[in-house]
């Protein structure tokens, strides 16, 4: 005789969504079997009348046939339905075994003849260096090249971590899958979970002779030499990523990538900001006065002359276009901003005074 499900949870034949719901979770936590006073077959019951009631399909069913199948569960699987999973609503209410699911999956693949199986391996670390370069290398550009200590891959077994001509054998723990399955009871229900193998480390073999060199990782430390490209125009704190240049992983699990972060080192004569360049330079009243081309260094090693326009303000920046950084990624340099500052001299003469005299009339 089938169950009558509403009256399991004890609700009309009538009842809305909300009011099976209800139901459920109020008997539910009332029969839980981790409960003092539980009662494990009860609870197994309200999750079968909640499973068949909260489905849209499987109610009408059972409504007119009295059971949420009514053509039998072999009769549904020969139909091409997948009835099997009970996966329930992700409303927090009920979360059904999703190792079935997981079983689906791995038939249909066995059935195909391939067998799904992760390699679990740990993949290497990321690492992270600084390096430093002056501003003119930041100008020009350059290539670089440093050591860091690191796990490399195995010379011996060429990173296997094992000697394959000695063979290998199933792991016992899995059986061979790389993986086994933990099954615990929350209060919402039970959970299958599937873990890696701790033993065969998700390989599902184990060697039968390991590499002596690395013990087995297929690793070993130390020292991997790195050549990198400093580009035209590169900021401070910018930093460069390297892919598969960090950390070898376990047995070919993958390398981490290294990121370099530049800092460029304080100059002597110019402070950079942004692409523009700032330097400071002295300028004598007499070449003030005469209007002399002013010598100025460039960050290439060069040297430009520049006039200081009429009524120019020297309380400002002298832009010179174009004798900046290089601009990264884009074409085309900054501007040089000359900071200068007047140096007055020592002493003035009294032929010196008389000509300044006549120059303050002019002005």
């Amino acid at each position: 005789m089938a169950k009558d499900y509403y009256k399991i949870l004890g609700v009309s034949r009538a009842a809305s969504d909300d009011e099976i719901k209800k139901a459920y979770r109020k008997l539910a936590h009332e029969h839980h079997p981790d409960k003092k006073g539980g009662n494990e077959g009860k609870f197994k019951e309200i999750n079968e009348a909640y499973q068949t009631l909260s489905d849209k399909t499987k109610r009408s069913n059972y409504d007119r046939y009295g059971t949420a199948e009514p053509f039998g569960a072999s009769g549904a699987q020969s139909a091409g339905g997948w009835e099997g999973f009970q996966g329930g609503n992700f409303d927090g209410s009920f979360y059904g075994d999703f190792g079935d699911l997981n079983d689906v999956f791995e038939s249909f693949f066995e059935n195909i003849g391939v067998r799904p199986r992760r390699k679990t391996y740990q993949k290497g670390s990321d690492l992270e260096l600084i390096t430093e370069i002056t501003l003119e290398e930041a100008f020009r550009g350059t290539t670089k090249k440093t050591k860091i200590k690191t796990y490399i891959p195995c010379v011996t077994c060429k990173g296997k971590g094992a000697d394959e001509s000695a063979g290998f054998t199933k792991c016992s723990t899995c059986d061979g899958q790389g993986e086994i399955k933990e099954q615990s009871r929350t209060f919402f229900g039970s959970f299958m979970q599937v873990k890696t193998c701790k033993k065969c480390q998700g390989l599902g073999q184990i060697p039968n002779k390991a590499c002596p060199a690395c013990s087995g990782s297929g690793r070993k430390q130390n020292d991997r030499e790195i050549h990198f490209e400093i580009v035209p125009g590169i900021q401070n704190d910018q930093i460069i990523k390297i892919t598969g240049a960090g950390e070898t992983g376990e047995r070919g699990a993958g390398t981490g990538d290294l990121y370099i972060r530049v800092k460029i080192t304080p100059h002597n004569h110019f402070v950079r900001r942004g692409d523009d360049l700032i330097v400071k330079k002295e300028l004598k009243i007499s070449d003030l006065l005469l209007g002399k081309k002013i010598e100025i260094p460039t960050i290439s090693g060069g040297k430009i002359y520049a006039e200081i326009p009429s009524h120019f303000n020297l309380k400002d920046d002298l832009k010179i276009k174009n004798e900046g950084m290089p601009r990264f990624g884009s074409f085309g340099r900054g501007d040089m901003l000359v900071d200068f500052t007047i140096k007055a001299p020592k002493k003035v003469s009294g032929k010196t005074r008389s000509i300044l005299e006549e120059i303050e009339k002019e002005l």
